[in-house]
């Protein structure tokens, strides 16, 4: 195991669990890795100090944490937990200098990770020509729904800006998203990204289609994929329609970020809908883009599914901000 008086700690801040592992050079130490239950800690601070305690008694040289929400000026506030925390409460709990710290959002972390993914955690939704050391983009698409432009730097590392790219509107292209947009006004919210395309989104978004056909039908997202496995009609034509919203979702976004470099998918819902997005038209919704279809399709597009790709992100980012 990495000594921790010359290691870092990382930790990725879920909805239910944080992991935390020690990483050193850029690199986390696999082997280092724990798993906490959020429900047990009042704070992140307690997960942070049991996980010293147990796997790296003393002092490490950096800490760095990526979480679901907004960072702002070294604070975060996560409000699916109630948990707040600043740079200062990290360094404090961790015992790193403050210049040492540093909070992520969580999709800034997952595209900090992202040149250095293993091949084989990325799934490939359509192919494209990806150039070397070109911007890139990581969308989540999970709970909530954001995304993350990455642009590299000169001399390693990259710059990855915070967003909320969830509450945009949501592209209409035809009458069916426009009827959908209309409904969604009826509900009381307009059509943003993350009402759709989170996993209540897709909840939201069979319900619609129920509706529309005269039925007061509602399924949880995991009844939808299960149903579109079993080749129910409705939640097929849901799926098919979540699909295409996906998909332009993704191509607006590209043209605003232009990742010649590559676009990766991570969030449970991503990887649900994976293996359907052949048979729903993910590919040709993506290249709906009028005079612009050609330039679009250069950018390729794969799932990214490497579990710790958001520790691998905050060791990235640690090592090429402070050089631990």
């Amino acid at each position: 195991m990495t000594d921790a008086k010359h290691a870092v700690i990382v930790a990725d801040v879920g909805g239910t669990n944080t992991r935390v592992a020690l990483a050193h050079g850029g690199a986390v130490d696999t082997g280092s890795i724990r798993r906490y239950r959020n429900a047990d800690a009042a704070r992140l601070e307690d997960v942070l100090r049991r996980y010293l305690d147990e796997a790296a008694p003393g002092p490490v040289a950096g800490a760095c944490v990526a979480l679901a929400g907004p960072v702002r000026n070294g604070a975060a506030q996560m409000t699916n937990l109630g948990w707040a925390l600043t740079e200062t409460d990290l360094a404090a709990a961790t015992g790193a200098a403050t210049g040492r710290v540093a909070l992520l959002n969580d999709l800034q972390a997952q595209g900090h990770a992202l040149g250095r993914i293993a091949p084989e955690h990325l799934q490939p939704l359509r192919s494209g020509r990806p150039e070397p050391d070109a911007p890139r983009l990581v969308i989540g698409f999970g709970t909530g729904v954001n995304a993350a432009a990455v642009h590299p730097l000169p001399g390693g590392g990259a710059l990855v800006p915070p967003a909320e790219a969830g509450h945009i509107h949501l592209p209409v292209a035809d009458d069916l998203d426009a009827e959908l947009a209309a409904w969604m006004r009826g509900q009381g919210t307009f059509a943003s990204a993350e009402d759709v395309l989170s996993g209540s989104g897709l909840e939201r978004l069979y319900r619609f289609h129920a509706e529309r056909a005269g039925s007061p039908d509602r399924l949880d997202a995991a009844a939808i994929m299960a149903a579109m496995d079993a080749n129910d009609p409705r939640a097929r034509e849901t799926g098919a329609h979540y699909t295409r919203l996906m998909a332009r979702y993704t191509a607006l976004l590209a043209l605003v970020h232009l990742p010649f470099g590559g676009i990766a998918f991570i969030g449970g819902v991503a990887r649900a809908f994976a293996p359907h997005a052949g048979a729903f038209g993910f590919d040709a919704a993506f290249r709906q883009m009028g005079r612009f279809s050609d330039f679009v399709a250069a950018f390729p597009v794969a799932v990214l599914t490497d579990d710790y790709a958001a520790l691998t992100g905050c060791a990235a980012y640690l090592h090429a901000r402070n050089r631990c």
